[in-house]
């Protein structure tokens, strides 16, 4: 039995709310910025499904450690989502070929309680 992508809604100890879009092998390959309410990172999480797919909405970047990370934007350019630090570039772009063969449809799982 295949497990499927999910997005994990989370509440942070903080009372804001977060996600992360897992995939199906259980891996965290974006989480979110935190959100004041739970219905914001519901938007969020709707954000990442309508932008995952589109390539020109992942930006590139490299950290100051010399680590490889990326950021998903939404249309309003405001970033949704940031990934996990990459060793390489060519292990970014899997991280980003997973994003976007997962997120436009993964489930949603709450977990605020």
């Amino acid at each position: 039995m295949s497990v499927a992508a999910k997005y994990e809604l989370k509440k942070a100890k903080n009372g804001q709310f977060f996600f992360n879009l897992k995939a199906a092998n259980g891996e965290v390959i974006l989480t979110s910025e935190m959100y004041k309410q739970k219905e914001s990172a519901e938007h969020g999480i709707d954000s990442v499904k309508k932008n995952s797919g589109n390539d020109a909405m992942f930006e590139r970047k490299v950290a100051t450690n010399g680590q490889h990370y990326f950021v998903l934007k939404a249309a309003n350019h405001e970033v949704i989502g940031k990934s996990e630090t990459y060793s390489s570039s060519s292990a970014m772009a899997k991280g980003i070929a997973s994003v976007k063969r997962n997120g436009p449809g993964a489930r949603v799982v709450e977990l605020t309680e």
